[in-house]
């Protein structure tokens, strides 16, 4: 059995960034607070499915409102240099302009995980140590994957002091900070049937 320190690989996010380069295509590398997660990619068809129909109604909503806000999956990375993080969020919502040719954002409005059993800690614990530092985040938001369940962190004023638990396919996720409600219904649609 080995040592903590020779468990888990640390280093600062200038190193991580050079190390990228190196990524095998078929692996999601992430820096969390320091420590280096490597995932195989894919995952479970209902994850994948919470994370389109998220975005997919994210996506019409801005369209329609004109909004400044842009939705983006899994592949675009949420850096802090400070933070020594690069995060890989199921679902980011940023508001605002982009850099032409942006990899990556640092000031995300709204950020959802979907929980599995492989992530939910780290989710839950590690990457929240990190978001909440966010001084741009409004609203995290835990999707859980095998029932119809979300658990929200709101900030207001500055601080995180909301907290709210969504249950059942009935139930109606309000964005304030982004001005969209989101129906569990479309959250979870052709995942659970109402």
């Amino acid at each position: 059995m080995g040592n903590a320190s020779a468990e888990f690989e640390t280093m600062d996010f200038d190193d991580f960034e050079e190390l990228l380069a190196d990524k095998p295509r078929n692996e999601r590398w992430e820096l969390i607070g320091g420590r280096v997660v490597r995932m195989m990619v894919g995952a479970r068809w209902e994850h994948a499915q919470i994370v389109q129909n998220v975005a997919r109604h994210l996506g019409n909503r801005f369209e329609e409102a004109d909004s400044p806000c842009r939705v983006f999956t899994e592949t675009f990375y949420l850096k802090s240099r400070p933070l020594d993080a690069a995060m890989l969020p199921d679902v980011l919502v940023v508001c605002g302009d982009l850099e032409p040719g942006a990899t990556s954002i640092d000031n995300p409005t709204v950020l959802f995980e979907v929980l599995s059993p492989g992530t939910e800690a780290r989710d839950r614990f590690e990457k929240w140590r990190i978001y909440q530092q966010l001084p741009a985040l409004q609203h995290y938001v835990l999707v859980a994957r095998d029932r119809p369940h979300l658990e929200v962190y709101d900030r207001a004023d500055g601080d995180w002091n909301g907290f709210r638990v969504l249950d059942g396919l009935d139930a109606v996720l309000d964005l304030p900070a982004i001005r969209i409600s989101l129906p569990l219904q479309a959250i979870y649609r052709q995942v659970f049937s109402s």
